[in-house]
């Protein structure tokens, strides 16, 4: 048999939403607002910090022959004490995940 099977954690982040981070502007309530509550908060330096995440991932089987390909998007908005938006950091890794079956390289 095969199976081909798709599976997504959390929203995509639009271009949108990622331009409307201003730094030295936007705030800690209209970065909630945009993206919804963070998946995790952190303290570190004085700086308070929302960490949002969404994973694709994508399984090709065939047979005894499978491969699972895992992407990850990554944004950190870090806030002063003031709770404006001083920096931003956005990974996107999902983009290019593939459904593959042949387990070995490429």
């Amino acid at each position: 048999g095969c199976a081909f099977v798709r599976g997504e954690v959390g929203e995509a982040f639009s271009e949108e939403g990622l331009q409307a981070i201003e730094k030295g502007k936007t705030t800690r309530q209209e970065v909630a607002r945009q993206f919804g509550a963070p998946d995790e908060i952190v303290q570190a330096n004085g700086h308070e910090i929302f960490h949002y995440r969404r994973y694709d991932s994508k399984l090709g089987w065939v047979l005894f022959l499978s491969r699972l390909n895992i992407g990850s998007d990554h944004l950190w908005v870090f806030f002063n004490e003031q709770g404006i938006v001083n920096e931003m950091v956005f990974g996107n890794r999902t983009r290019n995940v593939e459904f593959q079956i042949w387990p070995f390289g490429e």
